[in-house]
């Protein structure tokens, strides 16, 4: 009985809102549910003696009423792929060990370059100019080992990787200040500096897509989850495994394109007549779309109803080779002989598109989300949308006003229909 008389208690306990933001802040609709949301309790016995998970147990759950605040972060490591399912307590403390390991080498070496990093203070302002030259008395500058002066700055490649990396630092720092300003968590430099230290690195490591805005979104919850720095970071950096194409951009094209022309194609399939009327607004190309798609709905939920839809995801797109694909080249790792009694090892979502043998990465469920919203705002768009300017009017009434479970119903039966029309003959 405790989950259902104090579920609101928790879920305030676990991310306590500023006093004076309480007004402003959109109430959240997820609720624990006693036998159906992941407990710790329930969590803890999906475990062998020796450690190895029972994934289709946890997915179950999951998928009925998603994951209790306590052990979300914990469960979101798998469900991002950080670990095994089949690994021993074992195999993780090792794995934990030298991932944090690694992660402190990747700081240290990030810090030579800027003390800032590591401090427990963030940069908000700029280090260096457009051709690296160190600004004097610029915040967290270090003269000593500007990229025109480092022993291994004849290296050309690097010198250009350093000074771009500098100049990313302080809009890292000012999207940081920005990010759930809403939340008690934030209000501390000390946690605001960890978010920083996290995205920071990552643009470095990353440095093909480096940092973009709405990164910091994602990251943000996996930071308030995860105490341990470097844990956050290996748990980011899994996520944007799935995210990075969103955040890379060329010169004549935005990451996240491929999911709205993905978008569509879909809303041609199920609902033809919809598509051709955005085509006549001239919205064919879905750009009112691209905050949804960008951050993963961050924007229309609260901030736990995200968490939420978010946990419901990935539990529905979760694939058990997953692990293996990202700790090894396994260009061999197939679903082509799978059996019915291993998709219970997958989610639904990836278990419909695992029988059919569909591979497409941008036909993420966020993708099939977004149709479903669409869907739903059929009858106000034809009625009412003279212009793109009213899409995206009807579109922001939804903002706080979404059922994270309800959404993802619907997105699995666009899905189902979307599949199901598309292997129709014309």
């Amino acid at each position: 009985m405790f989950l259902r008389r104090s579920h609101q208690v928790d879920l305030e306990a676990y991310y306590p809102i500023r006093p004076e933001c309480q007004d402003s802040v959109p109430k959240a609709r997820f609720k624990l549910r006693t036998g159906k949301t992941l407990s710790e309790r329930r969590w803890h016995a999906s475990f062998s003696k020796e450690g190895h998970l029972d994934i289709a147990r946890v997915l179950r759950r999951i998928q009925r009423g998603g994951v209790h605040p306590a052990i979300r972060g914990a469960v979101w490591e798998f469900l991002l792929g950080c670990y095994d399912p089949n690994s021993t307590f074992d195999d993780r403390c090792l794995i934990r060990q030298r991932r944090r390991e690694r992660y402190d080498d990747w700081k240290a070496e990030c810090q030579k370059m800027v003390p800032t990093i590591g401090s427990g203070n963030f940069l908000t302002t700029p280090i260096v100019t457009d051709d690296g030259q160190p600004i004097e008395n610029g915040e967290g500058a270090n003269d000593d080992e500007s990229p025109n002066q480092q022993g291994r700055s004849n290296d050309a490649a690097l010198e250009k990787k350093v000074i771009r990396w500098k100049q990313v630092l302080p809009q890292i720092g000012l999207d940081v200040v920005r990010t759930d300003q809403s939340l008690v968590f934030y209000q501390t430099e000390s946690n605001q500096a960890k978010l920083w230290n996290v995205l920071a690195i990552y643009a470095w490591l990353d440095s093909d897509v480096s940092y973009v805005q709405g990164m910091n979104d994602i990251c943000s919850p996996i930071v308030i989850l995860l105490e341990n720095e470097a844990d956050a970071y290996w748990c980011f950096e899994r996520a944007m495994r799935r995210l990075r194409d969103n955040f890379k951009t060329t010169a004549t094209s935005i990451g996240v394109q491929a999911r709205l022309s993905t978008l569509s194609s879909i809303i041609k399939v199920i609902d033809p007549k919809l598509h051709q009327h955005l085509e006549d607004l001239d919205g064919g190309e879905y750009l009112f779309a691209f905050r949804m798609l960008m951050v993963l709905f961050r924007r229309e939920f609260s901030f736990i109803d995200a968490l939420y839809l978010w946990e419901l995801m990935w539990a529905m797109e979760y694939n058990p080779n997953t692990f293996l694909l990202y700790e090894t080249s396994a260009a061999d790792v197939t679903s082509a002989n799978v059996t019915e009694k291993m998709l219970k090892r997958y989610g639904k979502f990836e278990r419909n598109n695992v029988r059919i043998g569909c591979k497409d990465y941008q036909s993420a469920l966020a993708v099939f989300l977004a149709a479903s919203i669409l869907e739903n705002k059929h009858k106000r768009i034809l009625k009412e949308a003279k212009g793109l300017d009213d899409i995206v009017e009807i579109l922001g009434d939804v903002t706080g006003n979404l059922d994270a479970r309800k959404a993802c119903k619907e997105a699995l039966e666009i899905h189902k229909k979307f599949l199901k029309k598309a292997q129709q003959p014309s």
